[in-house]
């Protein structure tokens, strides 16, 4: 319990940012018209993979 409460300073930025990316990922996929692929898997992909889903999405899934 020692050792979570220790830790809990160091994730809870990483929190926020996974939380912060996977939102603002999701918004703008549901208001995005074209996108690389179906949009449920990009929903997926934004959900499942962490930080790093937002961050593929962004990149790759995007059509301008």
């Amino acid at each position: 319990m020692d050792t979570l409460r220790e830790l809990l300073p160091l994730i809870w930025p990483l929190i926020v940012i996974q939380l912060g990316l996977m939102i603002f990922a999701l918004i703008d996929l549901s208001r995005r018209t074209a996108t690389r692929g179906p949009k449920w898997v990009w929903a997926v992909v934004i959900i499942v993979v962490n930080i790093i889903g937002p961050i593929v999405y962004f990149v790759v899934g995007r059509e301008e």
